[in-house]
């Protein structure tokens, strides 16, 4: 049980858009909730975010609302599933970003090479209908950021984790807590948030994020946000959005004072 049930089964989100709850995968054991997203192109073809556990039912309605065409593993902690979708929808082609394929080598699961997700633009068969670039300033942390124009949807997966405690095992919650990312006020957890060194070149990615203007931010891991996605990134990256606008403040008065 992940309090996300039912599982496995497509979900709609708005028009041409659906979510899949898939399992709990345990890491060091604690049982994260899992979440596909799935995009109905404009020429039919279904393009799937971290694709989830792949079942007979749930295949039965992938087919039912169009083609499986492009399969995308948008950082490098999810691919686990990437082998079964590929095997299942062999037309399919398979988007990663940096390190995914090095990453599943060395856990004992090969992905085919793909096709690279670029950083700063849509590929060409989305690229009038999704926005697309990976966020700047890891040392190791290569995550794939997506926006859904027609249904003003940002599409995350670790930047940002909301777990909410209440459906995670009495044992889990501390690590919620101590990590900071219930949510009551969902985050970049820790370990991810350290691996950023230039907070300049993210700090003007989640601005881009924000200038989207998205309604509503799926993730990957916990509760999504169905409103008021601005918002949301605002106060997920207050510190951040805050340094830099004290930094630009200052910038100005500099400039102001040379004059």
């Amino acid at each position: 049980m992940t309090g996300y049930e039912p599982l496995n089964t497509l979900k709609p989100v708005a028009e041409g858009l659906w979510l899949i709850d898939g399992p709990a995968i345990k890491v060091m054991g604690f049982p994260f909730s899992t979440r596909a997203t799935v995009a109905r192109l404009q020429n039919g073809d279904l393009w799937v975010h971290s694709p989830t556990h792949l079942t007979d039912t749930l295949r039965a309605e992938l087919d039912d609302i169009g083609p499986v065409r492009h399969l995308i593993a948008p950082n490098q902690f999810h691919y686990a599933y990437a082998g079964d979708w590929l095997a299942a929808f062999p037309e399919a082609q398979f988007w990663a970003a940096p390190g995914v394929v090095g990453r599943a080598v060395k856990h004992g699961l090969t992905l085919p090479v793909g096709q690279p997700l670029q950083a700063d633009q849509a590929e060409i068969p989305w690229a009038d209908q999704l926005d697309q670039l990976i966020a700047r300033g890891s040392k190791w942390h290569n995550e794939a950021v997506f926006f859904h124009r027609a249904s003003e949807t940002l599409i995350l997966t670790d930047l940002l984790q909301a777990f909410e405690t209440a459906k995670l095992p009495a044992h889990c919650r501390p690590w919620v807590w101590f990590n900071g990312t219930e949510d009551a006020d969902g985050r970049m957890p820790p370990i991810i948030r350290r691996s950023f060194r230039d907070k300049n070149a993210l700090g003007e990615d989640i601005e881009q994020m924000i200038a989207w203007g998205p309604r509503r931010i799926i993730i990957s891991h916990g509760k999504w946000y169905e409103r008021d996605g601005v918002g949301e990134l605002q106060r997920a990256y207050r510190k951040l959005l805050r340094d830099r606008q004290w930094t630009r403040a200052f910038d100005e008065m500099e400039k102001q004072q040379g004059r």
